[in-house]
């Protein structure tokens, strides 16, 4: 039996899915007594810092959860589950943390995209049951902005580099946390979470401390879900966003099977974009919740859902802010949630105002569940200019001439998929965005989407440059040497495709193939 400490913020579904996947059962603590009875404890965390403290204390669960740690019992600390080990953090000075291990939790200073996310190696530094049966080249799903320096060099379990060298796991006696996510990093974390409840009887690993590690380039794919003309809810693709073919909704699929049968062929992480749901009140689209369960149980990569993550009043009058729409879908299965439309009225007002209110659907889920949950997606299409002074938007100098020749466009920002442009433009928005607390930019193009033609470098190269957090290319990819163009033109850290994967024109290991000596990716 495995206690799960819940403490109100992030997807532990997941990690309950991984353990019964496994064969383990779990219980959720609600009280202290849960926690002081627990023979095996598992800490998930995501957000804030000071936010999970704050929830901790509330919930009387620092006492017991302290004396837990200290009574040798089996522990698993997961992401911010590691980080709360410590004595404090940059993140949220002045909130003190569990003190079991002395460091401190510090923020990347690296010119490279933060937060680190996505599939990288670690080295084992001491000997540890909790590796047993994984290759040395295994690669681990990170996503986070800080990372903790470990006082203690024998507490060090292993180490990974991001620009330079950081803790991403720490080992004393029966307690282990790491800061990258077994429950979704694959089969290699599913086996890492194996030898967890396996509770000491798995083989021991020696060290491998030698080698660099290297981040990999994520290859995404993405379900387009939407409900056809008989109500069922199908997979679909658009060419420039129209989805009908001969009148009817293209059906490419079941949106379980799918994601399940991606998840299998090597995807790193699957995007869900419902394109027409929530209409109403996006808590009652139950079919939609009921895909991100399921899918949660079958699929142990990063989740993310897109669509209706805003303020609404429901048809009671009841209102519910965007921050229980987001929780809901969290508490389902999902890892990130992706900003669309609403984005675009966020960045309009904060620019209008000059200045952030601190209640955007993007400020209060970044503040409570961390920058790396919020995605913004951008759909943006091309509006040539004869000359950059013509508008008053971030223009590009392009390769690509227009209809009469014009050298110079600027990419206008649509809303309602596409069909309405607003006068701003990508590269503001991405920006804006950031500065608000998103930590993730999902880059389409209505003029490549559906067109096989390729990414549009020069979007994605023009956003990637005026952001300092990662960046996926999508919309245009029609063959592997796409995916190695946009990864090799552009600093882009993933790139997403869908009716490419749907038609099995190309498969994710026929991409990750032909990319494997040319750039590093997870295989």
């Amino acid at each position: 039996m495995i206690t799960l400490l819940d403490y109100g913020a992030g997807n532990v579904r997941s990690v309950i899915n991984a353990i019964e996947h496994l064969g383990g059962s779990v219980r959720v603590a609600e009280r202290a007594e849960d926690i002081a009875s627990a023979e095996n404890l598992v800490f998930p965390g995501v957000g804030a810092f000071g936010s999970m403290m704050e929830r901790l204390h509330a919930a009387g669960f620092v006492a017991p959860l302290k004396a837990y740690l200290q009574s040798g019992r089996p522990f698993l600390g997961i992401c911010l589950g590691m980080q709360a080990l410590f004595n404090a953090s940059d993140e949220s000075p002045g909130i003190p943390g569990l003190g079991l291990f002395n460091g401190t939790v510090r923020r990347f200073a690296t010119g490279l995209a933060v937060p680190h996310m996505g599939w990288n190696n670690i080295r084992i530094r001491q000997a540890s049951p909790l590796f047993a049966g994984l290759r040395g080249d295994e690669k681990f799903y990170f996503v986070h902005s800080y990372h903790v320096t470990a006082d203690n060099p024998e507490e060090i379990l292993t180490t990974t580099d991001y620009d330079y060298s950081f803790v991403s796991a720490v080992q004393r006696g029966a307690i282990v946390a790491t800061q990258y996510h077994p429950e979704k990093s694959g089969a290699a974390g599913l086996q890492l979470l194996r030898n967890f409840l396996a509770a000491g009887t798995a083989p021991v690993c020696p060290p491998c401390p030698e080698g660099p590690t290297r981040l990999a380039k994520r290859i995404i794919a993405c379900l387009d879900v939407r409900a056809n003309d008989q109500n069922d809810l199908v997979v679909t693709k658009g060419d420039r966003y129209d989805v009908r073919e001969a009148g009817a909704v293209r059906n490419l699929g079941q949106p379980v099977a799918l994601a399940r049968a991606y998840y299998e062929d090597g995807a790193d992480e699957i995007t869900f974009l419902n394109i027409t749901g929530f209409r109403d009140f996006p808590l009652e689209d139950m079919p939609m919740l009921a895909v991100l369960k399921e899918t949660s149980r079958r699929v142990f990569v990063p989740l993310t859902i897109g669509g209706g993550i805003r303020d609404y009043t429901d048809v009671h009058g009841r209102h519910h802010d965007a921050l229980a729409v987001a929780a809901e879908y969290f508490r389902s299965g999902a890892d990130k949630i992706s900003i669309g439309s609403d984005a675009v009225d966020i960045a309009e007002t904060y620019l209008q105002r000059g200045r952030a209110t601190g209640d955007s659907a993007i400020e209060q889920i970044s503040r409570v569940y961390g920058s790396q949950a919020v995605v913004i997606s951008i759909d943006p299409r091309r509006v040539y200019v004869a000359t950059p002074d013509e508008v008053p938007h971030h223009v590009l100098q392009t390769a690509i001439p227009g209809p009469r020749g014009e050298r110079y466009c600027w990419y206008q920002c649509t809303v309602k998929g596409g069909r309405e442009g607003r006068p701003i433009d990508a590269v503001t928005l991405a920006r804006v965005c950031q500065q608000l607390g998103a930590g993730e930019i999902l880059l389409n193009c209505i003029d490549r989407d559906g067109t096989r033609d390729g990414f549009d470098i020069e979007l994605i190269d023009a956003v990637k440059k005026a952001v300092r957090i990662p960046v996926i290319a999508s919309s245009g990819a029609g063959s592997a040497a796409h995916f190695l163009e946009v990864f090799t033109r552009t600093g882009t850290e993933a790139a997403l495709a869908a009716g490419i994967f749907h038609r099995r024109e190309l498969s994710i290991q026929e991409v990750k193939g032909f990319l494997a000596d040319k750039v590093e990716i997870r295989r």
